[in-house]
């Protein structure tokens, strides 16, 4: 097992830094200008984009694509160390078309959109010319248990009638957003198809009628500009051709998008926690309190030693699960992908709060990155799946596999 990162992913993460120092850092600032104007900053993004799909850097993330589709093809063992690169800035994914949830919504349809769906949304998406959301978590039920989910389509003579609400659907407030991919309760699935049998996934255009966004929703206090909405379907009709794949195959079909996107999150999530350990050792090395650097502290010593130790443990767990998901497939990495899960999002939350311990005061202020940075941390606790479900997958696992073994201290009694 060789983690060794390959020729290829080397000479694809270099060019990726140098475009992010040559091109992508220097647009920050036109950047925040429309964000804090509430704008969305396409004209910042678009030039960006193009420069990006001429420099081969675009599609990064998808290992499925075809000869006949736009992009580089990589592993996910390649891509984990070019989405570390792109996570140190939350919106430069966009650039190179790998953002989130989009990403995992142009694999959904590569394994399962029909022909008309292709060329309808596929192919506008892989090109970076509208952007889509996923709609699956709601407000009534517990989101975590998708077998809960209540939001109901009905066949209703050659269309579908779908009722319900959604809320923190990532991407509904971007302006290029044309399409949420809807997960619903199928009432037309007969009785007896199991727990996870009984829902399904609708491409559903943003401006149907029926469909509102209710609310752009702030999360920790910070309100994204693609928006983490809140959807509401007051009789959605939409053409039976828009069902994505099998009646009740939604079940299936969410969880084959979740688990390379996870990796995805977690790469992302270590570019963002090696900043921090940055900023933070820059700034202990200099500024001075009562007399000495505050790097001369023992304690701030130990938040940086434990931090890159930590970074350094999880990024292995990442590639690691990388590695399965490349060389065994889905089935086999859920554990793994369950387990990185956890592990990084807790991670980010613990050594940006180093590093903001280290900023003092201005560590809560926009001038740095750490606050932000902190606040999506503590919300990848609950996106993709909260901590507690993955902890009892890895708990569920392993009891399992004590269950097939003897016992360590011989014969059961």
């Amino acid at each position: 097992m060789d983690f060794t990162h390959s020729p290829r992913a080397l000479e694809l993460r270099q060019r990726l830094r140098r475009f992010m120092d040559d091109l992508v850092i220097p647009s920050l600032p036109d950047w925040q200008r429309y964000a804090d104007e509430g704008v969305y900053p396409l004209d910042v993004l678009e030039p960006l984009k193009q420069q990006a799909r001429e420099a081969g850097l675009w599609n990064l993330f998808l290992p499925s694509l075809r000869e006949d589709q736009p992009g580089t093809r990589t592993s996910h063992l390649d891509y984990a160390p070019l989405a570390e690169v792109m996570g140190r800035l939350p919106w430069a994914a966009e650039v190179f078309n790998c953002n989130a949830p989009d990403s995992g919504n142009i694999e959904l349809l590569q394994l399962f959109a029909s022909p008309e769906q292709r060329t309808r949304w596929l192919q506008p998406l892989l090109d970076g010319t509208m952007r889509s959301c996923f709609a699956m978590s709601e407000p009534d039920v517990g989101s975590s248990d998708p077998s809960q989910i209540a939001t109901t389509m009905r066949v209703d003579g050659d269309e579908l009638l779908i009722n319900g609400r959604k809320w923190f659907t990532t991407g509904a407030a971007h302006p290029l957003c044309q399409v949420a991919l809807v997960m619903v309760l199928d009432l037309t699935v007969p009785d007896g198809s199991g727990r996870h049998g009984r829902h399904s996934i609708v491409a559903v255009p943003m401006d149907a009628a029926g469909l509102v966004v209710e609310r752009n929703i702030p999360v920790m206090d910070h309100q994204a500009l693609e928006g983490h909405c809140e959807l509401v379907f007051r009789n959605v009709r939409v053409p039976k051709s828009h069902l994505l794949g099998d009646h009740g195959g939604g079940f299936a079909m969410a969880q084959a998008r979740l688990g390379p996107g996870r990796v995805h999150h977690a790469m992302r999530s270590i570019g963002q926690c090696e900043l921090a350990l940055e900023l933070m050792c820059e700034r202990a090395l200099e500024r001075r309190a009562f007399g000495c650097r505050v790097g001369d502290f023992a304690n701030v010593q130990d938040w940086i030693a434990h931090s890159r130790l930590e970074i350094d443990q999880a990024r292995l767990l990442v590639l690691h699960a990388a590695w399965r998901l490349d060389s065994e497939g889905l089935a086999a990495s859920r554990i793994d992908v369950a387990a990185i899960k956890v592990v990084t999002a807790q991670l980010q939350t613990r050594v940006v709060d180093r590093a903001m311990q280290v900023f003092g005061a201005m560590g809560l202020t926009p001038d740095t990155p750490l606050a932000r940075m902190w606040s999506w941390g503590r919300a990848l606790r609950f996106m993709d799946g909260p901590d507690e479900v993955h902890l009892r997958s890895v708990a569920r696992h392993e009891l399992q596999r004590a269950k097939g073994r003897a016992p360590a201290g011989g014969a059961a009694p």
